[in-house]
């Protein structure tokens, strides 16, 4: 017998958001993981609001929100919020109720300079991979280094001259630049959307982009981020980021890295040895003066190993930028695409440590 095409809604309903959420779901074990290491920052988060004032939003909510943004692409803030009314899988996991407002789109913008103020994203990184050391996850010897461009949010359109007139054909906030014979550089122009982006080409055959510039370093065991950031671009930028994020590694621990030929330079060579890293790069033997690597490191079993497992690094470069949005910055200055870039570098752990936890019961 046919049913009938009908809804009546009960007026009193007992379900919960668990019974809604599959016990296999693949967001359970990362929200197990989340919820961890925010409350490991909640001495952080009280220091954040010691102020006396109207109750805001609380900051455990607005990160596992900004955190499923990257996770399932959601392009835009109004989307999420929109998600936010209707989809329960993201109420359970941001932990809202069925019947429990949703905040306005406006309230992540408000919210996102004390995230910034206060380093959280910075914090919430670096919990993470407590929790990745925890379960025996990383390597402290060996690593993978690199870097990528991330596209500004701003257009050729807005790379106008320092000082001086704009290079308009014709009035208009929309009109087309006229470029023709004249040179443009970052000494000379800026960009009026984003000022924080620089003009810069990924290589002599690509067009000239607006950017930023993306650096992780990698532990080799696992393929995890270690460490993340974002800077302007420059010619030394890989290599001076490079350097930094292996100087903060903890402890005395002599180590190895891997790196493609851009840094093969002597002094990065040079710098690596003086902090204990064996720098593990690829040679440019086609380079002005030679490679600065010798046989005395290329000959070694390790180099070789190096080289083959630094081809992982681009894996959370790719999943950043078809996942997590960051082939395109949504965000304007540098801080706020740091911002953006370490939480999806988190989020890309998180999902990887999902996988290798699962493989290992």
């Amino acid at each position: 017998m046919r049913g009938p095409d009908t809804m009546q809604e009960r007026l009193f309903t007992m379900a919960r958001l668990e019974d809604f959420v599959p016990a296999g779901h693949p967001l359970r074990p990362v929200q197990g993981m989340v919820n961890e290491a925010l409350k490991r920052l909640n001495g952080l988060f009280n220091e954040m609001y010691a102020d006396h004032g109207r109750a805001s939003i609380a900051p455990e909510k607005l990160i596992r929100a900004l955190l499923l943004q990257v996770l399932y692409s959601v392009r835009s803030e109004r989307l999420l919020v929109e998600q936010l009314h209707y989809n329960l899988l993201f109420r359970w996991f941001v932990g809202l109720a069925i019947d429990d407002a949703v905040w306005d789109h406006s309230s992540f913008s408000k919210n996102r300079d004390r995230l910034l103020d206060h380093a959280v994203i910075e914090a919430f990184f670096a919990e993470v991979m407590g929790l990745a050391e925890k379960a025996g996850l990383l390597s402290d010897e060996h690593f993978s280094v690199d870097g990528t461009l991330i596209k500004a949010w701003a257009s050729h359109k807005s790379f106008q001259p320092k000082d001086g007139p704009p290079n308009d054909s014709g009035p208009g906030r929309n009109a087309e630049g006229d470029w023709r014979g004249k040179p443009r550089s970052n000494d000379t122009h800026e960009s009026t959307t984003d000022p924080e982006a620089r003009l810069h080409r990924k290589s002599k055959a690509s067009e000239a982009i607006l950017c930023y510039q993306g650096h992780v370093l990698i532990e080799n065991a696992n393929g995890l981020v270690v460490n993340a950031r974002a800077s302007q671009v420059s010619g030394f930028a890989e290599r001076e980021n490079a350097l930094a994020m292996l100087a903060e590694l903890r402890g005395t621990k002599a180590r190895s890295v891997g790196a493609d030929k851009a840094y093969d330079t002597a002094q990065f060579v040079a710098t690596a040895r003086q902090i204990h890293v064996t720098p593990h790069v690829a040679q440019n033997l086609a380079g002005p003066g030679g490679s600065a690597i010798d046989g005395r490191t290329t000959r070694q079993p390790g180099y070789e190993v190096s080289q083959r497992i630094r081809k992982r690094v681009e894996e959370p470069f790719g999943w950043a930028k078809t996942v997590g949005l960051i082939r395109q910055t949504l965000f304007r200055g540098l801080d706020r695409v740091n911002m953006q870039f370490m939480l999806t570098m988190a989020a890309n752990n998180l999902v990887r440590m999902r996988g290798l936890l699962a493989g290992a019961t």
